[in-house]
């Protein structure tokens, strides 16, 4: 006769374990601590086997009925119900752990184990914008999935996503960190294969536009250096407008210098790889007049690690439009920037007729791979442009004197 729920109630444990009866070996163990065990006894290939199917009243006897069927139905097909309940465990256990990997092994943490790794020995500076260009960029759109779920097509839709906001070159600089971090997942075995080596930047990206900075000609020149030698501002934005005169670097490379790049007794400026426009490091002898001033800064600002460090706060540096801003105030609103420099001692280097072409481009980081024999190095025809920037800023000298003496007419 069928149990009702009453009698389940109403069952009070005894000196020994008894049993309730449901029909088809399905029954309540009562034990002699009071627990009401769902238990089912069955044959498998003529072995008398005893199935636990949970305790009442968290399995209900609706349930509990429920589940004595399943386990009969697996048992009518030639199925031991106890085994295939071992085997449904192991695959959910499996399945957990699976998706546990899957987990770790999501894209974002992947990436954050890749820059922990990376970032060391990189400048801090260098090292945070990467990773907020991570935060902001990637974790939102591919974060989330696990490594060898990245297709080709996630990283190229995420790259002109970004190209798609006016952001060409960080969307070139997104493809090839989320191609870092790939690399690195193979290697370390996160990962079989990398999505964003499938294709290149140049094959989705529109060519970059070129950027024609303001600058003056070489007549005007003696003017301009007798009005910023002369000028009354800050100290270290004259000194950084001199420098970027004598060393014709990129603004930013400036700027941003630490005093740990520098040599100053073997005349030498080495700026590491993650602060150049083509990533690699770059060697800037220092002429006898670029010596000088910065050895004057270093009294000033040496005791930090910034060479133009911010007015607030040392750890960082001045502004980009310092140097702009005061060849404003100088009245070169529109027609001179301190990238200038670099086209105004091209000019006159190629018109001298006294420097190869190797050497300048070699000098204002242009030159390609496969236009330098051989593999890319960075102190190559380092003696022939240590004596050509030499010669540049004793040109300058020679520009600056006819200036002052121009104004003092």
């Amino acid at each position: 006769m069928a149990l009702t729920i009453r009698e389940i109630e109403n069952a009070k444990p005894a000196a020994k374990p008894y049993k309730l009866t449901d029909g088809g070996g399905l029954c309540v163990l009562v034990t002699s601590s009071g627990s009401k065990l769902w238990r089912w006894r069955y044959y498998f290939e003529g072995k008398e086997k005893m199935m636990a199917l949970g305790e009442y009243p968290l399995v209900s006897l609706k349930e509990a009925r429920d589940l004595h069927f399943a386990a009969r139905k697996a048992l009518a097909g030639g199925v031991d119900p106890m085994e295939e309940r071992k085997v449904d465990a192991a695959a959910k256990e499996e399945h957990a752990r699976t998706l546990l990997r899957r987990t770790e092994s999501s894209v974002e943490k992947v990436a954050r184990k890749w820059w922990a790794t990376w970032a060391t020995g990189k400048s801090p500076r260098h090292a945070a914008q990467v990773m907020r260009r991570l935060e902001a960029d990637v974790f939102p759109i591919i974060g989330h999935k696990f490594v060898d779920d990245v297709k080709a097509a996630d990283v190229r839709e995420l790259v002109l996503a970004i190209e798609g906001r006016g952001a060409r070159d960080v969307a070139k600089r997104a493809q090839e960190t989320i191609g870092q971090i790939f690399r690195f997942a193979i290697a370390n075995g996160l990962a079989t294969r990398n999505p964003a080596a499938d294709f290149k930047p140049s094959d989705i990206l529109k060519p970059a536009m070129e950027v024609n900075f303001a600058r003056v000609d070489e007549s005007d020149l003696p003017q301009l250096l007798a009005k910023m030698w002369t000028y009354k501002g800050d100290l270290l934005t004259i000194y950084a407008m001199r420098l970027m005169a004598y060393l014709w670097v990129r603004t930013a490379e400036l700027i941003e210098a630490d005093w740990a790049e520098f040599e100053l007794d073997k005349e030498k400026w080495e700026i590491p790889g993650e602060r150049m426009k083509k990533r690699r490091s770059h060697i800037v002898p220092l002429p006898h007049q670029a010596v000088t001033i910065l050895r004057d800064l270093s009294i000033r600002t040496g005791n930090g690690t910034k060479v133009f460090p911010g007015a607030n706060d040392k750890d960082k540096t001045m502004s980009n439009n310092t140097i702009l801003f005061a060849l404003y105030r100088l009245g070169y609103k529109g027609e001179m920037t301190g990238h200038g420099f670099r086209g105004v001692a091209s000019t006159v280097l190629y018109e001298s007729n006294l420097f190869e072409e190797d050497w300048i481009e070699m000098q204002l980081a242009h030159v390609e791979e496969n236009k330098v024999k051989g593999a890319y190095n960075k102190a190559k025809y380092i003696k022939q442009r240590a004596k050509m920037m030499q010669w540049w800023a004793d040109y300058v000298d020679t520009q600056l004197a006819k200036g002052i003496a121009a104004l003092a007419s």
